[in-house]
């Protein structure tokens, strides 16, 4: 999937490493399995009981460290592209609060006076400008939802009582489909919306026809 956010950019890379990690990892071995299995499948009949050894510190101590390496190698490259996702501008270009309820989403543009409202038969749009940072502020007016938007690789709870403010950055200009990833309740599956990235020349057209 290509990524449509600058966000989902550095997390698709979080998941390019972890694969490789594990490929690697895996073919390693497996390739250590199949040497076994090929260079010992025959036993000497003059070996009665092949020799034996309680401890090897280096090697030991090898299998213990590169996991070890691996491990914190993974933690800090998630925890280096996390900050950068988690990361809220100071300066957004555009900002927009996002309530979730029982079954569907409002989209409010508090600077321009906008409000998209969504219903069970209706699912609403929310429309953002490519190329610019929009700070989405998202809540919860009943029961905890999830803001989840396949596309962008990016998922947020919206829990009563607790705003969370998140950034996204579009890269492409499309149709996204995005839906509630938190069971909430009989029609959960049904509470949907979609996500329109347009230029910032349609994104000011389509803002003066909502006034």
């Amino acid at each position: 999937m290509q990524p449509a956010t600058v966000q989902a950019g550095e997390l698709r890379s979080v998941w390019v490493v972890f694969i490789i990690a594990g490929i690697a990892v895996y073919a390693f071995v497996a390739g250590l399995i199949t040497w076994c299995v090929i260079a010992y499948r025959r036993r000497d009949p003059a070996v009665r009981q092949a020799a034996a050894f309680h401890q090897n510190k280096k090697l030991e101590l090898l299998w213990t460290i590169v996991p070890i390496l691996i491990v914190i190698g993974l933690f800090v490259k998630t925890y280096v592209v996390e900050a950068k996702v988690e990361n809220v501008a100071p300066h957004p270009d555009e900002i927009v609060d996002v309530a979730a309820y029982r079954w569907s989403w409002r989209f409010v543009y508090p600077q321009h006076n906008v409000a998209v409202n969504g219903t069970l038969n209706a699912p609403p749009v929310l429309v953002l400008p490519a190329g610019e940072t929009t700070q989405i502020n998202l809540t919860s007016n009943d029961v905890i939802h999830e803001f989840w938007v396949p596309a962008f690789m990016f998922k947020r709870d919206a829990i009563p009582g607790r705003p969370t403010s998140f950034d996204l950055r579009p890269t492409h200009v499309g149709s996204y489909r995005g839906v509630c990833g938190e069971y909430c309740g009989t029609f959960h599956a049904e509470m949907g919306f979609s996500v329109r990235v347009v230029s910032a020349a349609d994104y000011a057209r389509w803002l003066a026809v909502q006034k």
